[in-house]
């Protein structure tokens, strides 16, 4: 499809933001996703090429995070992403099946709802709770993993901040080590989403995808020294803010008044 030079404007400067966010609480979906909807993108296409920028943020992110040791159990890690990328494959092709009206209309389901959580007082802190055994933790990662990698494939914008809020709430992890997970897994899911889209149609446009993930890759820098200062709370303005006016927008485009 056709990319102009209003796009890239609108698409750039967010992808920076949802970079940022992301590798600090996950979640830089519900800023990313809707930069290219605001910028006129088609759902599918959006969907497609938001996986490509959001990707290369999280691929920086995730190998920071690995440097810096928050991956602590590495056979935890990679079991978890394996049952996200069943997930992420078959909520892809779920997504594919789905009319943009419907998808839209789901979207004003799950907006709420994300930010209701996202609003908790105890989100993205540690558990209080005695930690689980390693087995039982890789147990209830795995099928959290399977769950939240089929919502990433389907829809996706929150799914990090899903899988940490649920690795910390859910598994007893600790933050640091849940996010490091969740990285692993969300670059696992993006880019197993990013195929196929591209298979079933080409809904992918590389040229502006792959512009908004060098801004989402600067962002992800940033993000990753800033989680170590400050932690993850300090995101959620942020993230309540371009949710309140991405549903505003999709509201109006179901109700008829913008196109």
């Amino acid at each position: 499809m056709k990319v102009t030079f209003i796009q890239y404007l609108i698409v750039c400067p967010l992808m920076f933001i949802a970079g940022f966010v992301d590798s600090i609480a996950g979640g830089g979906g519900l800023i990313s996703l809707p930069a290219y909807m605001i910028a006129g993108f088609p759902t599918h296409y959006a969907l497609g090429t938001n996986k490509l920028s959001s990707g290369m943020g999280t691929a920086l992110a995730t190998y920071r995070y690995a440097k810096n040791k928050y991956v602590a159990n590495w056979s935890q890690a990679i079991c978890c992403a394996v049952c996200a990328l069943i997930g992420s494959a078959s909520g892809v092709r779920l997504a594919l099946l789905i009319d943009d009206g419907i998808f839209k209309i789901i979207m004003l389901v799950i907006l709420p709802l994300t930010a209701i959580y996202i609003m908790k007082p105890k989100t993205f802190s540690d558990s209080s709770k005695e930690p689980f055994s390693v087995k039982k933790t890789m147990f209830i990662g795995m099928a959290v993993a399977l769950v939240v990698g089929i919502y990433d494939g389907f829809y996706g914008p929150g799914a990090g901040s899903f899988l940490i809020l649920a690795m910390t709430g859910i598994a007893r992890m600790k933050l640091s080590n849940a996010n490091g997970i969740a990285k692993v897994i969300n670059l696992t899911t993006d880019f197993t989403s990013v195929a196929v889209y591209f298979i079933n149609g080409g809904k992918v446009s590389f040229i502006i995808g792959i512009a908004g993930g060098l801004f989402c890759l600067a962002g992800s820098y940033i993000g990753t020294k800033f989680f170590e200062k400050k932690g993850a709370k300090s995101v959620k303005p942020i993230m309540i803010i371009v949710m309140m006016i991405f549903f505003i927008k999709i509201l109006l485009e179901v109700l008829g008044v913008t196109n």
